[in-house]
């Protein structure tokens, strides 16, 4: 097949090796489902699970029939079909192994699909009102109750918080049929299907429930991969990747969550998640599942840990031995524990992991972790130690290692920094602009002083390539016969504008595509959504496989399968004729109200970059380009095109920044999609300094930049910064007059170009 003939002439041809389509095949289906089992996590079991062999069981909560498999927006996949919490467990009875109470999820489903007939949305539907005559034929039935509960969230939207007409908590209809199951069956067993935190108080403190699995939003194969854990054909190995506390009010970010329309102020600073929980006095208590916490059916002792140092990084050994009676997984954590300083430290920050394979019962295994020393170090904005610079403050940095960020053991090993070293200079960049506020170790508040905003101009020598003798096509300068700056040498200032802009759709895309100069051979490379699985637009009849949302991948702990889905999903990507897929979402987890919470991975930055560099490789090692997004601090919905996210530097390098820094120095992204958000004042798809001087400059970026789709900014000032392409079009009309008037340069423009076309030459 001749180069770009998929985004030239659309053949869709099948990829599979018997010429079959890979496209929701069996193979990623079945891929879907196991890796939505091993995101799982158990919080709570007093032995109800798993369900013995022929257990019979009553299955409450519309939830079982409104499974919600991903969020809405860019996150939402076209599927064939949808298996349901119901659907699994019928599979499971069909195989011997329970028997479920048919005329209680009957009912469900006749209320469910009502609903739906009146218009309401899947994952938006209402805890019926239980009749009494069912409940007590189901309590006939059997001793044993399952709970559903569901939640769905989406683009555009930020969940709501309140009590009675939230969803973070219990809604009144939900609040009552727990209350019926109570009082009727003694074991009780809740599954949650949600795509971020929700209240754990109801459950985490009663007794009276057994068991819980956080199942998320587990993908297509959803329902089947919860029933293959309550059955015990899997044991559940997840750990969460977010503190869950007691109430949505101990989050400290919560009240400023909401303050303000136009402005966040993250006055909580670096203390996101465990680091507030177990940093800041009395904030310990607030907490009822901790950070890497999880429940196995077997029982795992780490042992045997050894910490050393050599060449610069330190490197960690641990014994994990499977105690109990079944095969399981286990996760070994790895933290460190900085000296508070002049700087102020977190208690505690995840440092490394490692995840075993399968051990049977009384088998042992040894996993090896290791990392910089330099990656202890914390960022000084206030000049205490040295300003603008990477700091390791002298003082003893001890490590802990263990299941989560509580249940561990310290070593016996301590790094020592006899005086206060730097590890990496660097200058005030993205600073406030605003003074404000931020929280101290002690929980007190400190002032943030603020500066003025910078004006960059040209950094670009101009091109002094001649245009080649003859007319140059693309195909030139990817085999050699001519360079970049020769072929764009030969362009016009209008085609260079135009292709610094999005182009129409083709085949089955629906997000638009990049290049499209047919004149030099410039093909138009189609783009597509989304985090949890190829999304293509349900009217083409093209269906794909929706795989678990990216926080329940997360929570595998397993860098390897978030690589094998990343080249799963980019299969199905350049079958269907596109070669750039708008993926992996990576913002932080600030707080449990943001409507894209389930798009991204984790509160901590080290997973989520890890998580996204792996998906990354899988993407790219199938020659299609991912988007790491949204570049940066994109943490909620409202007014997303405006807010203005404020912050210190400091905690804008170590939390909102620092996963993007890991999955770009791990796996060079070929592309980087900025965000709507203003950070400190900047528009991010503006900002010379997010740009060019951190992403470009100080981590080494080669890749292309693109902004989120529709977004409020000015192009010539985007291109300008480095942000190379405007989607879903571009202003071309507006860059040439820009170019003409000296608002920006050719230069400039050229450069952007060459980026964009750069990543083409990479699509295969």
């Amino acid at each position: 097949m001749e180069r770009w003939a998929r985004a030239n002439y659309t053949p869709c041809l099948p990829m599979g090796a018997d010429g079959r389509r890979v496209t929701a095949c069996r193979e990623h289906i079945e891929l879907s489902r196991s890796a939505a089992a091993e995101g799982m996590v158990l919080l709570k079991n007093s032995g109800v699970l798993p369900f013995r062999p022929g257990a019979k069981i009553a299955v409450f909560g519309k939830a079982q029939i409104d499974y919600v498999k991903s969020g809405g927006g860019s996150g939402d996949v076209t599927v064939e079909y949808v298996r349901n919490i119901y659907d699994g467990l019928s599979i499971k009875a069909g195989e011997g192994k329970l028997s479920i109470f048919e005329e209680l999820s009957g009912f469900y489903k006749a209320e469910v699909e009502k609903q739906y007939a009146a218009g309401t949305e899947n994952g938006r539907t209402e805890e019926p009102e239980l009749p009494a005559e069912i409940v007590e034929r189901a309590r006939a039935f059997t001793d044993t109750a399952l709970i559903t509960i569901c939640r769905f969230s989406g683009e555009f939207a930020d969940r709501k918080g309140g009590y009675d007409d939230g969803d973070f908590y219990l809604s009144a209809g939900e609040r009552k049929m727990i209350e019926t199951v109570k009082k009727s069956f003694r074991n009780i067993a809740v599954v949650i299907n949600a795509g971020a935190q929700t209240d754990t108080e109801w459950y985490y403190s009663d007794d009276a429930i057994g068991a819980v699995l956080y199942a998320w939003q587990s993908g297509i194969e959803g329902g089947l991969a919860v029933a293959d854990i309550l059955c015990g054909d899997v044991n559940p190995s997840g750990k969460l990747v977010d503190t869950f506390a007691k109430k949505l009010s101990d989050y400290p970010s919560t009240e400023s969550f909401t303050e303000f329309v136009d402005y966040v102020n993250y006055y909580e600073d670096i203390y996101v998640g465990y680091r507030y929980f177990e940093t800041i006095p009395g904030a310990c208590g607030r907490v009822n599942y901790p950070f890497g916490f999880g429940l196995s059916y077997t029982g795992f002792e780490i042992s045997g840990v050894s910490v050393s140092e050599e060449n610069g990084r330190i490197k960690v050994r641990a014994d994990v031995t499977n105690t109990g009676s079944v095969s399981g997984k286990e996760v070994v954590q790895v933290y460190c524990s900085a000296p508070q300083g002049r700087l102020g430290k977190p208690a505690r920050e995840l440092a490394a992991f490692a995840k075993t394979k399968e051990l049977e019962p009384g088998e042992t295994r040894t996993v090896f972790m290791e990392f910089d020393i330099a990656s202890m170090a914390s960022y000084d904005d206030t000049g205490r130690v040295k300003e603008s610079a990477y700091v390791l403050e002298k003082g003893s940095y001890a490590f802990y290692v263990g299941s989560s960020v509580r249940d561990t053991v310290k070593a016996d090993f301590e790094y020592v920094a006899e005086n206060d070293m730097v590890t990496e200079q660097l200058s005030r960049q993205c600073a406030p602009s605003i003074a404000g506020k931020r929280m101290r170790p002690d929980g007190s508040f400190e002032e943030l002083s603020s500066y003025e905003i910078k004006e960059y101009g040209c950094a670009h020598e101009s091109n002094t390539a001649e245009p080649p003798a003859e007319k140059a096509m693309l195909t030139d300068a990817a085999e050699g016969r001519v360079t970049l700056d020769e072929f764009t040498a030969q362009l016009s200032d209008r085609q260079l504008a135009e292709l610094a802009g999005g182009k129409p759709n083709t085949g089955v895309a629906n997000t638009f595509g990049m290049g499209g100069l047919e004149e030099f051979g410039i093909p138009n490379i189609m783009t597509a959504d989304g985090p949890a699985g190829l999304r293509v637009d349900r009217k083409t009849g093209v269906c794909t496989t929706a795989f678990p949302c990216a926080t329940q991948i997360a929570c595998t702990w397993d860098p390897e399968l978030m690589y094998k889905i990343g080249a799963a999903g980019a299969k199905e990507v350049k079958e269907n004729n596109m070669g750039v897929w708008l993926t992996p979402a990576m913002n932080i987890h600030r707080n449990p109200l943001c409507g894209r919470n389930f798009e991204y991975f984790s509160e901590d930055p080290l997973i989520a970059g890890i998580m996204a560099a792996a998906k990354v490789e899988g993407i790219q090692s199938q020659n299609i380009s991912p988007s790491v997004k949204h570049f940066c601090a994109n943490n909620k919905e409202e007014n997303r095109y405006n807010s203005d996210s404020r912050m210190s530097e400091r905690a804008l390098r170590e939390i909102y920044l620092k996963g993007f820094e890991i999955c770009v120095k791990k796996s060079q992204p070929w592309m980087i999609m900025t965000a709507y958000n203003r950070v400190n004042g900047v528009r991010a798809s503006e900002n010379y300094e997010l740009i060019t001087n951190i992403l470009r400059g100080e981590w080494g970026y080669g890749g292309m930049i693109t902004t989120d789709w529709c977004n409020l900014a000015e192009q010539y000032k985007e291109l300008r910064a480095g942000n190379d392409i405007r989607m879903p079009e571009g202003s071309p009309d507006d860059v040439v007059k820009a170019i003409e008037e000296g608002e920006l340069t050719r230069a400039e423009l050229e450069v952007c170009v060459q980026r964009i076309l750069r990543m083409i030459m990479k699509i295969d």
